[in-house]
């Protein structure tokens, strides 16, 4: 199947009359969702106090929003597929705006993480939105507006930082979660309105078996790398849920591809395009996690150490928040490439901007506005990164497989992201100074961390050299109607 993004000839529906609107009401769908994500960041020191809990327990309440969207998103996109996935994209949202309201009005460690992971089970959202796109809009205008769905998170994310950090410091913090509340509120009614329900379904029956083992595999594998530091990487806990996860993943791989009807097709997931997209996946989710690590850290380190910046954390929110804007300029930027040299050359081009970027922070890293610079550099990076993902899967899905593969590849990033809290962790827990009788990360264990995320993004790019040459465009809908006889000579 050709990687050129055509609406599919079956999709049986007509193009939407504002196109415009529903991509806008899909974006604003992936920012506030993007938004849940970084709302707790200002709050995340402060946890212990506010919910009379100690600080290893509600690290619970960020563990939790993880482990949801892990289980959640394959599962939500393969059910989109299969009833709609309008309906999954309202439901998602119902489950953020739910999650929200329990944090409003939790003053205690158990709701707070029941409300977590309500808010970390509409993680789907972006690839529904993404998938809806494919369905809905005329194929011009495809390749951008699945780029700026993309690119959402992360344009929620850097824009959410400072808000969330301006709330917290000067009202009371459930106001974080009231604002959620209502962002979602309005997302879902936008969604009621404006968007339409696609026709595109495979129907048949929900693979439970496949959603339990996977969601099973993935919370054995996220917990031993997300507390592995807590509880000690040696610890009997930590390897046996590293064994368990590879156990229980090996034998839901054989479940899979036995079922009729299975939750995830590894044999289309084995095709060279996907494969090789999500490996890239996986290390560019790795490579941009450095980013959001490092930056902060450098901004808010007392300036007496001679490397941090002494800022405080709205500082840092608006230090972060250009990214945003250029990752939304450059979504733009990352269509126009792809329709003229294919979304594999933007990938490459996304990638190597990346590791410029981390390769930059490594030199300058003593000002403030270096680390916008390098912010900077790296959302123009992600911004094509992030718009050139979505165009590779779907160019090598069937229209009707498009919400779980979408969905998979997200979770790929996600897990690259895991995989990198959890070596950087331990790299600035081992490389650390002495700062008044307290152990601080050293300026060499985060250039060591930056010069990782360099590594990663430089093998995205080689993971995406792999990746199969663009074919030829494939047929549109209304040359498949004029022309059924030469579409079944080419078939």
């Amino acid at each position: 199947m050709s990687d050129a993004l055509t609406r599919p000839a079956s999709a049986g529906t007509s193009a939407p009359p504002k196109p415009n609107a529903v991509v806008a009401v899909l974006a604003l769908a992936g920012i506030v969702v993007s938004l849940m994500q970084t709302l707790v960041i200002p709050i995340v020191p402060e946890l212990p106090t506010l919910l009379n809990a100690s600080a290893s327990n509600t690290a619970w309440a960020v563990t939790a929003t993880l482990l949801a969207a892990a289980v959640a998103t394959p599962v939500v996109g393969r059910l989109g597929d299969m009833i709609g996935k309008r309906r999954m994209l309202m439901v998602s949202i119902v489950l953020l705006v739910s999650g929200s309201v329990v944090c409003a009005l939790a003053d205690s460690l158990v709701p707070m993480i029941i409300g977590r992971a309500l808010q970390g089970l509409a993680a789907a959202v972006v690839p529904l939105g993404i998938s809806i796109m494919r369905d809905a809009l005329p194929a011009e205008r495809l390749a951008g507006s699945t780029a700026l769905m993309s690119a959402s998170l992360g344009v929620g994310g850097a824009l959410g930082l400072p808000a969330a950090a301006f709330i917290a410091d000067k009202w009371d913090w459930h106001i974080l979660f009231w604002t959620s509340a209502a962002l979602g509120a309005v997302a879902f009614v936008l969604v009621l309105l404006i968007v339409p329900e696609s026709e595109v379904r495979t129907g048949g029956r929900f693979d439970l078996v496949g959603s339990l083992g996977l969601s099973a595999g993935l919370v054995s594998l996220l917990l031993a790398v997300s507390k592995g530091g807590d509880w000690g990487w040696t610890s009997g806990t930590t390897l046996g849920l590293g064994a368990g996860a590879v156990v229980i993943l090996g034998a839901w791989g054989w479940w899979e591809l036995r079922a009729k009807q299975p939750l995830v097709d590894l044999r289309t997931t084995a095709k060279p395009q996907v494969l090789f997209t999500n490996l890239a996946s996986v290390a560019l989710g790795f490579s941009m996690f450095a980013m959001s690590l490092v930056l902060p850290q450098l901004l808010q380190l007392p300036s007496q150490t001679g490397y941090g910046l002494g800022k405080s954390m709205l500082t840092v929110g608006l230090v972060l928040a250009p990214q945003g804007l250029v990752m939304m300029v450059m979504s733009a930027a990352s269509a126009k490439v792809t329709q003229a040299k294919g979304p594999k050359v933007t990938l490459m081009i996304g990638a190597l901007i990346v590791a410029s970027g981390y390769a930059l922070n490594i030199v300058l890293m003593s000002e403030v506005w270096h680390l916008i610079l390098v912010s900077c550099i790296i959302g123009a990076g992600v911004g094509f990164t992030y718009g050139a993902l979505p165009a590779l899967i779907m160019g090598a899905v069937d229209p009707s497989q498009t919400g779980a593969a979408n969905s998979l590849n997200t979770l790929m990033r996600s897990l690259g992201t895991s995989f990198a809290s959890a070596l950087a962790g331990v790299i600035l827990a081992q490389m650390t100074t002495d700062f008044g009788g307290h152990a601080l990360p050293s300026e060499n264990g985060f250039k060591v961390v930056m010069a990782i995320g360099a590594g990663a993004a430089l093998l995205a790019f080689l993971v995406a050299c792999f990746i199969p040459r663009r074919q030829a465009p494939a047929q549109t809908a209304a040359e498949t109607d004029e022309q059924p006889e030469a579409v079944t000579a080419k078939a």
